[in-house]
């Protein structure tokens, strides 16, 4: 019996801590999304030059790219808490 109360009290810490990370990464995304949506109109508006342009370019594919992987990690976090499968997860 205590096994389980021990092994029910890591599941709801756990839970916890992937629901916070959960909140914490949409709104990175979001921040990043605006960020995106700024680098859109800097070069739409602006009479830039190649170099200015290509390091927009350049931004806006990092951009791309961390937005993407944060996209996959807060699925895959939602889909372990939609499970049922919560487990806290140790960074080294």
């Amino acid at each position: 019996m205590r096994q389980s109360q021990a092994e029910s009290r890591r599941q709801n810490v756990a839970k916890r801590s992937m629901t916070k990370e959960v909140k914490q990464l949409s709104g990175l995304i979001a921040g990043l999304r605006e960020s995106l949506e700024g680098i859109h109109k800097q070069r739409a508006s602006a009479k830039l030059s190649g170099a200015e342009m290509g390091l927009l370019d350049e931004r806006r594919n990092n951009l791309l790219l961390t937005i993407a992987a944060l996209d996959d990690r807060l699925s895959a976090v939602q889909g372990l808490i939609d499970l049922g499968r919560p487990h806290v997860i140790r960074v080294h």
